[in-house]
C-alpha cells in the first residue's frame, strides 16, 4: 500500500496507550487498530484533526507516501 499510517510511531514517542489514544480521539480501539494496520480506506478530516490535536502533530507526521515500485505507465504489453 503506497500510503503508510504512522500512528504507532507517534504513540510510542508519547508513551501513549492505544486505549488512552482511542478515548481521547473518540474512536474505538478496534478502529484505531484498522488505522494502525493500514486497513482503512479513508479517514474523515474531522478524525484526522482530532488525531493531530491529541498527538500535537501535523498530518504529515502520521501519513507517508511510499513508492511501491509499481508503475503501470512504464510496463510493456
Amino acid at each position: 500500500m503506497p500510503i503508510v499510517v504512522r500512528i504507532d510511531v507517534e504513540l510510542a514517542k508519547r508513551k501513549m496507550s492505544v486505549g488512552e489514544f482511542a478515548e481521547r480521539v473518540g474512536l474505538t480501539p478496534a478502529n484505531v487498530a484498522v488505522l494502525k494496520n493500514g486497513r482503512a480506506k479513508a479517514v474523515r478530516f474531522s478524525t484526522l484533526e482530532a488525531i493531530c490535536r491529541v498527538l500535537d502533530c501535523q498530518p504529515g507526521d502520521l501519513l507517508e507516501w511510499v513508492d511501491d515500485g509499481h508503475h503501470p505507465e512504464k510496463e510493456t504489453p
